[in-house]
Formats: structure tokens, sequence, C-alpha cells
């Protein structure tokens, strides 16, 4: 969020040569020679292997080795949840904070994997206390910060809190800029497991010296400090600088999640402009650090169920955090489907690879070319069960969608495999060499699984998927 909003805002061949012996006549006084040397040379070393292990051994008394560094890391996977920012603004209190808690284990959005709630800006008081402490608002959180998180942790969940990097926030809330030690204990003692960081009402450069960089390693650092001294775990760090100075090439330094663009909206535009910009840099997403595409939109606006679909599968497959931002007392049962698709949640949440997709081909644009409303179509990348495939139809009209299986850096060549379709939930046949995605409906998408089964058949012709330098043992090119 930030102003100018309209709420202000991845045997070598060894050759043998053959010799034969050569022979040598030598004196008697070398024979000695060749006799007493290796013994010499081995009562040399036994000196050196006793010294050794004995000044090892003192070194070991007095030196002892330090004790393995604990990991503390935290969100190596990205983080799910909710956030209230895109349903309510600054329309919030404790009642409706609690409300969405339980209706996310009620709507089994829990179960899915939505484990934090997270409550954005206007919380607090306009000013701090006598102590230079924020306050929580005494009319919408009456009893208390600590006594919610307290409800939401009973509940099974985490909780989220928010600040920024200025003097104040982006709703001219206090920020936490000169007091990031004191707000990073704050946040701890009132419960709070996570900390989204905005980027609002900047200090002038004569009281910063310091670029974007510096404003989020202040808050990083407190949290770090605060960490240790206490022996707590750090509270996760989403650092929300709409992708200033490039944050995907330095923000995994001091946190677990940045933002990549300005904010998001609830239309088709918004959610193809986002995902155009972030398939330059789908790189920079992996365990512990991801690339953030702003709080999901299902269920606003004018979005269509396709859409919606599109979205959720994007964001899923690129690995952004997944923050549910609809009001779920009146979400659709569609809009819960499309939350929950457990096929697409398991790519998301996969605990072995975290990597994110990345375009294979960009289909309507020539490769690498950026364009904000038709954005990158053909998409693939790994995961712990097989190849992933993510086909985007960006056009205004259904259209047939085909792709090479080689295309993709992630398939074998020679082999064939098996089809999951991860939004029909159906096994499709097994894909040889090519696929076909047909009728795909405007701006649909379809998400597929692809699982090696084995040799392609024999026969095929022509004998290599990639007509470029196929060549026959005999020396003969087949291109």
């Amino acid at each position: 969020m930030k102003p100018g909003d309209p709420h202000l805002q991845k045997n070598p061949l060894i050759t043998y040569g053959a010799g034969g012996p050569t022979y040598t006549a030598r004196s008697t006084l070398y024979r000695s020679f060749v006799v007493v040397l290796p013994f010499t040379l081995a009562a040399i070393l036994g000196y050196i292997t006793y010294f050794a292990t004995y000044f090892a051994h003192r070194h070991d008394i007095f030196h002892p080795a330090p004790p393995a560094a604990l990991d503390d890391r935290v969100a190596k996977l990205p983080v799910m949840g909710y956030n209230t920012w895109n349903a309510y603004h600054c329309d919030i209190d404790e009642d409706l904070i609690l409300q969405t808690a339980q209706l996310m284990k009620s709507l089994k959005l829990a179960d899915a994997g939505y484990t934090h709630v997270n409550i954005d800006d206007c919380y607090s008081e306009r000013s701090r206390n006598d102590d230079g402490d924020i306050v929580e608002d005494a009319t919408k959180f009456p009893s208390g910060m600590k006594a919610l998180t307290d409800k939401i942790h009973k509940l099974g969940l985490k909780a989220g809190i928010y600040s920024d990097s200025g003097w104040f926030t982006c709703q001219l809330y206090p920020g936490s800029f000169q007091n990031e030690a004191r707000d990073a204990k704050r946040f701890h003692d009132w419960g709070f497991d996570y900390l989204k960081y905005d980027n609002c009402a900047v200090p002038f450069d004569n009281i910063t010296r310091e670029n974007i960089i510096g404003r989020y390693e202040r808050m990083a650092n407190a949290i770090s400090d605060f960490s240790l001294s206490s022996g707590t775990p750090p509270l996760i760090l989403s650092m929300c600088q709409w992708g200033r100075e490039q944050g995907w090439t330095w923000a995994r330094r001091y946190g677990q999640s940045w933002r990549t663009t300005d904010d998001i909206d609830p239309n088709w535009q918004s959610i193809v402009k986002i995902l155009n910009q972030n398939s330059f840099y789908t790189w920079a997403t992996d365990f512990y650090g991801h690339n953030d595409m702003d709080i999901l939109e299902v269920g606003n606006g004018p979005l269509t169920y396709e859409e919606a679909k599109s979205h959720f599968t994007a964001w899923a497959l690129l690995k952004s955090p997944l923050l549910i931002g609809t009001h779920l007392a009146s979400a659709t049962k569609e809009t819960i489907e499309i939350l929950t698709n457990p096929e697409i949640i398991a790519i998301h949440q996969d605990s072995a690879v975290g990597t994110s997709i990345s375009p294979f081909r960009w289909g309507i644009n020539p490769d690498w070319v950026s364009n904000n409303t038709h954005p990158a179509q053909y998409w693939s990348g790994e995961s712990q069960n097989g190849t992933v495939f993510m086909l985007l139809n960006t056009l205004d009209e259904p259209a047939d969608m085909f792709f090479r299986l080689t295309e993709s850096p992630w398939i074998r060549a020679g082999r064939q495999y098996t089809v999951r379709d991860l939004w029909t939930h159906t096994d499709n046949g097994t894909a040889v060499r090519n696929f076909t995605a047909h009728a795909v409906p405007p701006h649909g998408v379809v998400a597929l699984l692809l699982q090696d089964a084995g040799n392609e058949p024999d026969g095929l012709w022509p004998p290599c998927a990639v007509l470029e330098w196929c060549m026959h043992s005999n020396g003969s090119r087949i291109d």
C-alpha cells in the first residue's frame, strides 16, 4: 500500500598407454641408499604424525570447537494466510479479526494451509504513548492486542501486524523509523509472528543518509537482535517496498518476502501487468525468500471465474505468498474452491523444491519481450512429483495452446509423460513429444503435472524432438 492509490495509498574415457621395463645397472652404495631411505622417511613421518596429533589434542582442550549454529530461519515456504487491507482497508476491529480467524477454520482454509491472520494499517492510535510505544486503538481493540493474538493462537493460527520504515504508515499512523528496536519488541510482546513493513513517509536524505536497503536493514537488525537476546523465533519480515530498487536482488538478506510491483487491483489488467513484470525475475524465489506479487484479489471486483483461477494459479505456482483479501463471510463457493485447490497448493508448499515456475515461451510476443496486457503464456518448473506447466490464454477468445515437451528444461528427450490436470483433478493419458490444450477459455489457465512414464515408443520420426544438429552415429545430419 502506498500513496497514489484510492486509499492513500530455480564416465570419462581413459586411454591407457603400453610401455616395457627399462633396466639400469647401479652401484652397491646406491642400492643401500634405496633400502635405507624408506625407513628413514617412515620414521620422520611417524614423528610428524605424533606431534600433530598431540598439539591438535591440546588445541581442542584450550580452544574447543564452537557449538553448531542454531538454524532459526523462518518462512522456508511462502506464507499463506489472510490480510485485512483489500477487503476492509481501515475499517477493522478486534471482532472482525477474530471473526475472520474463525471463518478461516470453519471454511477449511486453515486446513488448506492458510495459517496467518494479518492486520494491516489503521490499528493504532495516531500518536505513541509517553513511553514512546505504539498503542492499539482503544475503540477498535479494547481488549488489547495480546488478548487478540492469544485467541488467534488458541485457534491454531498465527498473527501478523503492520508497520512502516518511515515516520508514518501510509495512512499516517506512527511508523517505525528510529523506533525499530522498540517496535520489534512491542510486536513480539503483543504476540505477533509476522510483520508487514511498508515504504511510506520516507525521511529526508540528510536524516537517513540511506537508501531503501538501509531503511529495511534497520528493522531486520532489530528483529534479529531481539530474537537473539530473547531466545525467541524472529518475526517473519514481509517487505512492502513495491518493487523499488530491485528488491529481488538484495531483499532476501533481510526478510522472507519482498514486493515486486505496485499495488494490485481487482481486475484482469492489474493481474497480467503484475505477472508480466514478475516473469523477468522468477529466479529470485527459493526457500526462505519469495517474490511477493501482492495480496490476492480472488473473490473481489469484476474478475470472472476463469480470471480468478488464472490469478490464483499464477501467484501459487510462482510461489508468491498467498494472502486472501476478500470478505470471507460472503465468499462464494467458487471463491473458496479456487483458494483451496489442494493440487495447486501442493506445488506452492513443496518442501523439496523451492523454486518458481518460469516462462519457456512467451507465445504472442517474441521471447523476453515485456507486454503488460499479454505476458508470457507458457511456463514450467520443477516439483518433487514431476514437472509443472502453466498455460495462460491472455486473449479475449478461446485458444488452442500447443507446446513441445522439451521446450521445458525439466523434460527429458526420448521419454513419455503422464498428464495430470490440476484443476479438473483428472489423469489425461500420456504425452509423447507434444501437448495441446484445446479451447482454453479467454483469460483462462491450464495447470498440468507431467510425470515420467518411461521411454517413448520406438520408431518415432524424426529421431530428435528438437531438429538442431540431430545426427546419426555415422555422421549423417537429420535436420
